[in-house]
């Protein structure tokens, strides 16, 4: 994602990449048109050999997204959001910053995550029937996943029910490891 979130700021790397200029990607996308985003994207990707990031730009910009970020806080984001699932992600956040309030809660990937620096850290995002937290150092997930064997967990995620009772011992204890497989 572009640092603005403009899906314009990808269209001078297409036409350096794919050779042709917008105009042409415009026609192309008006051919698709009625097709299923899945399909357009396939498309790119086929036929002309688009990245993902390159094929959803030009994609949700056609579609008439001219921007991919929808929150430009995290207040914002959790006003979004069903009230049970805020108030658990807002708990999740203060066990992190009340132990590491050196970490910055930002929106990135329209999710709210906490980073040091430039490195992200953790991330939390929502779905209808559950909370997902993501430690982005693997060997933390592997590590903390025996904690949440009650749960769902994927290669990058534990999915939480909406109202869980945020257990703060082990959400600090994850963000200590991960900022130390930093250094």
């Amino acid at each position: 994602m572009s640092p603005s979130g403009a899906r314009e700021d990808h269209f001078p790397a297409i036409e350096k990449k794919y050779g042709e200029k917008m105009s042409y990607w415009f026609k192309v996308m008006k051919s698709l048109d009625g097709e299923k985003y899945p399909a357009q994207i396939a498309h790119l990707q086929e036929n002309y050999g688009f990245s993902q990031a390159h094929a959803n730009a030009l994609v949700m910009y056609s579609r008439g997204s001219e921007s991919s970020k929808r929150h430009e806080t995290p207040a914002h984001y959790f006003k979004s959001i069903d009230p049970i699932q805020a108030k658990t992600v807002k708990a999740i956040f203060k066990a992190i910053q009340s132990k590491y309030p050196e970490l910055e809660l930002v929106i990135a990937w329209n999710q709210p995550m906490v980073r040091v620096g430039k490195e992200y850290i953790f991330g939390v995002s929502v779905s209808k029937n559950h909370i997902s937290i993501a430690p982005w150092n693997q060997d933390v997930l592997k590590k903390y996943s025996p904690k949440f064997s009650d749960y769902r967990i994927t290669k990058k995620t534990i999915a939480l029910p909406n109202d869980w009772a945020v257990d703060t011992k082990v959400i600090q204890a994850m963000i200590k490891d991960s900022l130390a497989a930093l250094k």
